[in-house]
């Protein structure tokens, strides 16, 4: 699905279909050459780099240096210029607004409550109900955004789509789910199955994850 296959070093979360599913909804945005996306939790960098080939100004964001050094030297290798910083969320990019912002950021239900994740497991867990970083995203967003501009974010239906549309709303952006897919529970759900099914995120029977794009704009 990529034009050139990126670099995955380990401990870096590596493209899957979850960021299928938000590649194919950027594929879907009348994006113009010079258009500022941000690309927030950007691992190895492939949906940057996907925006950046339509001539837009891109900058990347992750909070793991490793991801920041690898997402850096995908864009090398594609001769794209990608900004890449590092820094929790929208930290680094205080003070600016884009016409486009991109996240696929962790969404799973973890066990522990909310405190912060570790090592490689800070690229999938995010507290108890999963929203530890959607609803900072959702609540932040907003007021990056320019007049027009349209938030793409990705998770699961274990991490309430429904809250997701709720807060967005509420700040005024015109919300829906756009994009589904559901896949087989990838390693980490079928480690935590019946964690899952205890807490009542899965039904008895469930096989499978559903995955949604949510797309938010905020009205000119």
């Amino acid at each position: 699905m990529w034009g050139v296959q990126p670099l995955v070093p380990p401990g870096v979360y590596a493209p899957q279909e979850d960021t299928a599913l938000l590649a194919g909804a950027l594929s879907e945005e009348p994006l113009t050459p010079g258009s500022d996306v941000l690309d927030l939790g950007t691992g190895t960098g492939a949906l940057a780099l996907e925006a950046a080939r339509r001539g837009t100004r891109v900058t990347a964001v992750d909070v793991s240096w490793r991801a920041v050094w690898t997402a850096r030297l995908n864009a090398r290798r594609e001769r794209l210029p990608v900004r890449v910083r590092r820094g929790n969320l929208f930290d680094p990019v205080r003070g600016r607004s884009f016409d486009l912002i991109l996240s696929n950021p962790p969404y799973v239900p973890a066990p522990g409550g909310d405190r912060m994740p570790y090592g490689t497991a800070r690229a999938w867990d995010a507290g108890g109900d999963g929203r530890l970083l959607l609803d900072r995203i959702c609540r932040e967003a907003p007021g990056l955004l320019r007049p027009g501009g349209v938030l793409l974010l990705v998770h699961s239906a274990l991490s309430d789509p429904g809250s997701t549309l709720a807060f967005l709303r509420a700040s005024g952006l015109k919300a829906s789910v756009t994009r589904r897919r559901r896949i087989p529970f990838g390693p980490v759900l079928r480690a935590r199955e019946a964690w899952l099914r205890g807490r009542g995120l899965l039904s008895a029977h469930e096989e499978n994850e559903e995955l949604v794009v949510v797309r938010a704009e905020l009205p000119c």
